[in-house]
């Protein structure tokens, strides 16, 4: 895709491209979604083998279909999973494992079971995150992103810098298709940059890396995010207190 695109056009290519291949699965239409693909399983269990995923002990994952297994797999291995709830709209929910029986890990790590089995926490009480999963529509080579277009990933990592839950080395990863990967993908300074693209049967990590958003940038934040999010209403009355 050639310098100039807009973030939908590559956003329209990519969905009509994975529908094309035959490689999109349920949810449909994935128009609109961050699709989940044929592979998405391996391409989790690739991730699971990395240095990075084996380290970590607290990871996010977003709650959409093509991480599902990325989520399961934390709970299983253990790990505790930190899962936005979709739109942020019950802000964060953490699971651990040690209080999920065995035979529900399955359902804990879909988003009806994560409210179930997983405790809502305010920001200031999550754990240190030692690794993020974002789902993606596209990703270019050079490490930049494309969410469905409503900017809440950037908006979780976001507040998680804020509340100095996470750091620049913090590792940021997705898992993709490689049809969803790009040449080229225009980038605003608040866009969260990937660190690693994890495919099927490919692992790539970003050199350089880019630098990451040093948290909110109020002035770039539209006025409906900050009415429907009240992690951020709560944010901006502290700033107006200083």
């Amino acid at each position: 895709m050639c310098i100039g695109v807009s973030k939908d056009e590559i956003r329209k290519t990519v969905w009509r491209l994975l529908e094309e291949k035959g490689v999109a699965r349920f949810p449909k239409p994935i128009f609109g979604r961050i699709p989940n693909f044929v592979g998405a399983e391996e391409a989790a269990r690739m991730l699971c083998r990395a240095s990075i995923y084996r380290k970590a002990e607290v990871v996010k994952v977003n709650p959409d279909s093509p991480q599902l297994e990325v989520r399961r797999a934390t709970l299983r291995d253990g790990k505790m999973l930190l899962m936005p709830t979709p739109r942020l709209s019950s802000g964060f929910l953490l699971l651990d494992p040690k209080r999920i029986p065995t035979t529900n890990i399955d359902e804990a790590a879909t988003i009806k079971g994560s409210f179930k089995f997983g405790r809502s926490v305010p920001p200031s009480e999550i754990p240190g995150v030692d690794l993020i999963v974002l789902g993606s529509v596209a990703v270019s080579r050079d490490g930049w992103r494309l969410g469905k277009g409503e900017g809440y990933g950037e908006i979780e990592y976001a507040i998680l810098k804020e509340f100095k839950k996470v750091d620049d080395n913090v590792p940021v990863v997705t898992t993709v298709h490689e049809f969803q990967i790009v040449e080229f993908i225009p980038h605003d300074r608040y866009d969260v940059p990937i660190d690693y693209i994890v495919t099927t049967n490919r692992f790539y990590e970003i050199k350089p890396r880019k630098v990451k958003p040093s948290g909110i940038y109020w002035e770039s934040l539209p006025a409906e995010k900050v009415k429907e999010i009240r992690i951020l209403q709560q944010l901006l009355k502290n700033r107006r207190r200083i």
